[in-house]
């Protein structure tokens, strides 16, 4: 009933605050004189309290009136007066903006007056640059009211260690005294705080009231620790909203990885643990969406030799479109530096590692590959028949032997990043990178090409089927029904059954744990079928490589040709092995989620993807720390649905401090769509289309007519039953790496990645001239 100032006060002055006497007018009652005069002043204050005023969101300042210097016969007018101004049109508007509801009722405070010779404001923090380290204070002859209202600027002082004297008004030892008072009233209230104070003529200092800066909720702290997010290349694999389980599984997979990763390149254990707490930082999340954490990727980065150059191939495999700025670099350089002996045997230890990593690299592939292969075999016993321990049991076991022990795949992705980068650096000589582009282009026994071909060999067959292909192209029909019909053919079942054997884990957002797989759900694979059916029907189907004839190039380079080629293919196809991997955890926690259910702790198995890995791991291992799985799952549940309601933030941004306050996704939005008739990004695929366009956001059961330029924000493995049906292939994002560049390079389908804005540039329907070889889009005509 005091409101949100009267409360405030009440408990500075019960705290020991030097606040002048005051008596608080609820709302319905009337001031009795006889209490203002115990208050013992000339003259006094009369100011609103309402709920919610001077809160830590809403300050409603200003918005009621206030008076000073009021005569004790006419405080009943001013009160009323107060109570009155709650109801006017710009309150009520204030209201509304920030979320209240209903009449306003304000309390009315009446204090005492301080006869002031100087007065001001004095905050905890600066409101303006965020620095929490930073205390401002103004002042004015007199009381504050010309100061607080922007009458009059008064002088100003800031401390930040020592004082920078701002005027004459008050002494330093006053400035002092002011400094401990705010800083005693944000160590009594929790957060930084707006006071208001006075001095009278004795030299005593007021504290006239204390609230929360609101300001400060929207401002970083310049002086946190940077952070600059980038979903380049990440995208492709945790492309839109993620559930909390995927993501937790994902970045204890980069911690582990990348600490081997260093361990493989003989980095020194003390360069290491200096910068321990990078590793499990190579990721995050915002507004659930994955990103990558830039500046822990150049930090490892920086531990190996040849930083300058490596970060620069770095950037181009992940397709950060921005460097960071010199002295940012230079000083994640400097971090790592030990001295020039220390340095020196550093270097030598690595480059050794990286040698010997490369010379054992076929053997390192190959034991992976086993390892794998045997971690990967059927279980003595079916998941479906195992106990929640046991399934625990076999997740741990994946992790001692594959997520702790993922050396091949990283080796050679550095590999492919040195081997890539040197290749476009020696292409600028012999006419730019669509010169290396052509020379990888066939890389050879992709295993992300098999999947384009086997949908067309299987659309070649149903074709000849009567009635099969308008039946798989019928979108009124059932996939089940779709799938039956096919598989009475044994051609084409024995054809549809090695598929799912081969690529059975293979599907839209494989590497998200809660995606629906092949066995859950084939629509978006038997409307390729279908499309690719009808397209042999029509008398097309055939897609042609560039025919482009390379030759020469002398020793040197064709031996870097030789190494990017084995590298990018490598890459790719070990990407492959980590899909089956996933594909057997996926399994794994989705039957631990079925258990759960099982037991009434979930309210449906799919809730398991709202917890994170080690929270599922520790409900059978003893470890759990929360109490009701099911609620936890429902704030979990709930924040994911407002994620996915919300808009996503651009592709790159900075933040200072705690995250989920301080994030301006305004400040760095670099995605916006562009304008004219012509758009650049990089070719990843030589040739030359001219079509409509088909944009596609959501790739189940999309369907592109003959002809058509699939159009996509990003594009990750399961995309490949569309790739059939494309003549050529636009995204906004990813690099000449990317698996949508490697995979069209296989197949001949024309590319052009990373063209920034694209989905917003052009619409379905409309008509562009795509050049794969230069990366240049123009659009010949807009849809009407």
């Amino acid at each position: 009933m005091l409101g949100g100032k009267g409360a405030a006060l009440w408990s500075l002055e019960k705290s020991g605050f030097p606040v002048p006497a005051w008596l608080a007018v609820l709302p319905g009652e009337r001031v009795h004189l006889a209490e203002v005069r115990e208050l013992n002043g000339s003259q006094y204050a009369v100011r609103s309290s309402a709920w919610g005023e001077d809160g830590e969101s809403s300050s409603f300042a200003g918005q009621l009136e206030s008076y000073l210097r009021v005569e004790l016969e006419d405080v009943p007018s001013k009160v009323e007066a107060v109570r009155a101004s709650a109801g006017r049109e710009h309150v009520r508007s204030y209201q509304a903006e920030r979320g209240f509801e209903g009449a306003l009722e304000a309390t009315v405070l009446v204090q005492r007056m301080i006869d002031a010779r100087v007065a001001g404001v004095a905050f905890s923090a600066d409101p303006v640059s965020g620095r929490r380290d930073t205390v401002v204070v103004s002042a004015v002859e007199g009381t504050a009211e010309a100061l607080v209202s922007g009458v009059v600027d008064g002088e100003f002082w800031k401390w930040r260690g020592h004082w920078e004297p701002g005027g004459s008004l008050i002494s330093e030892g006053e400035a002092d005294r002011i400094l401990d008072l705010v800083q005693k009233c944000e160590a009594w209230a929790g957060r930084p705080q707006d006071i208001e104070w006075a001095i009278d003529g004795d030299g005593k200092l007021w504290l006239l009231q204390s609230r929360a800066i609101t300001t400060l909720s929207a401002l970083p702290d310049p002086g946190d620790s940077l952070r600059i997010w980038d979903n380049s290349n990440i995208a492709e694999s945790y492309g839109g909203v993620t559930t909390a389980l995927t993501f937790s599984f994902a970045r204890k997979i980069y911690e582990h990885v990348y600490r081997e990763f260093c361990g493989l390149m003989r980095v020194p254990r003390r360069r290491m643990s200096r910068a321990d707490e990078v590793f499990p930082q190579m990721l995050g999340m915002v507004e659930g969406r994955v990103y990558y954490q830039l500046l822990s990727w150049y930090r490892v980065l920086a531990m190996l030799p040849g930083f300058s150059l490596n970060r620069s191939f770095m950037e181009q495999m992940m397709g950060v479109k921005e460097a960071l700025p010199e002295e940012v670099t230079a000083r994640i350089a400097d971090e790592g530096r030990e001295g020039k002996w220390r340095d020196a045997m550093a270097l030598v230890r690595t480059l050794a590692g990286l040698v010997k990593s490369r010379m054992t690299l076929k053997r390192r592939v190959a034991e992976f590959r086993q390892r794998l292969d045997e971690a990967l075999l059927p279980p003595p016993v079916p998941f479906e028949r195992m106990s929640g321990e046991e399934l625990v049991a076999a997740y741990r076991k994946l992790e001692g032997s594959l997520l702790k022990r993922w050396d091949a795949p990283l080796v050679n992705d550095f590999l492919a990043m040195l081997a890539n980068g040197v290749l476009r650096k020696m292409a600028e000589s012999r006419g730019g990178v669509e010169v290396a582009n052509r020379w990888i282009a066939d890389c050879g026994e992709i295993i992300s090409a098999e999947p384009p071909r086997r949908i067309r060999e299987m659309g070649e067959m149903a074709a000849k089927v009567e009635g099969l292909t308008e039946c798989l192209v019928d979108p009124e029909r059932d996939w089940r029904e779709k799938r039956s019909w096919l598989r009475k053919h044994p051609p084409l079942r024995r054809m549809w059954d090695a598929y799912e054997v081969d690529f059975g884990d293979r599907c839209l957002e494989e590497l998200k744990l809660e995606s629906p797989t092949l066995e859950d759900d084939p629509g978006s694979l038997l409307a390729s079928i279908g499309a690719m059916a009808q397209r042999y029907q029509n008398g097309g189907g055939e897609v042609e490589k560039d025919g482009l004839k390379l030759e020469g190039g002398g020793w040197w380079w064709n031996q870097v040709v030789g190494e990017t080629r084995a590298r990018v293919r490598d890459r790719e196809n070990l990407r492959f092995e980590r899909t089956r991997l996933f594909g057997r955890v996926r399994k794994i926690v989705r039957e631990l989620g079925k258990r759960l259910h099982a037991d009434g702790q979930l309210g449906e198995p799919t809730d398991v993807f709202h917890l994170e890995i080690e929270e599922l791991m520790a409900v059978w291992e003893g470890t759990r720390s929360m109490g009701c799985l099911s609620e936890w799952v429902a704030a979990r549940k709930s924040e994911y649905e407002r994620c996915l309601r919300g808009e996503a933030p651009p592709d790159r941004f900075e933040t200072r401090g705690p995250l989920h306050r301080y994030v301006n996704y305004e400040s760095r939005r670099l995605l916006q769509s562009p304008e004219g008739t012509s758009l650049q990004g990089t070719g990843a695929c030589a040739g030359r289309v001219q079509g409509r366009v088909r944009v596609v956001d959501e790739p189940r059961n999309a369907r592109l007519e003959e002809g058509e330029i699939l159009v996509a924000r990003q594009t990750d493995p399961g995309w490949v039953v569309l790739f059939p049906q494309a003549a050529g292939l636009l995204v906004e994002r990813g690099s000449v790496l990317s698996h949508s560049a490697i995979v069209s390079r296989e197949l001949g389908l024309p590319c052009v990645v990373g063209l920034s804005g694209v989905m917003g540039w052009i619409e379905t329907g409309d008509v562009v001239e795509m050049d794969g070889g230069t990366g240049l889009v123009t659009k010949i005509r807009k849809e009407s």
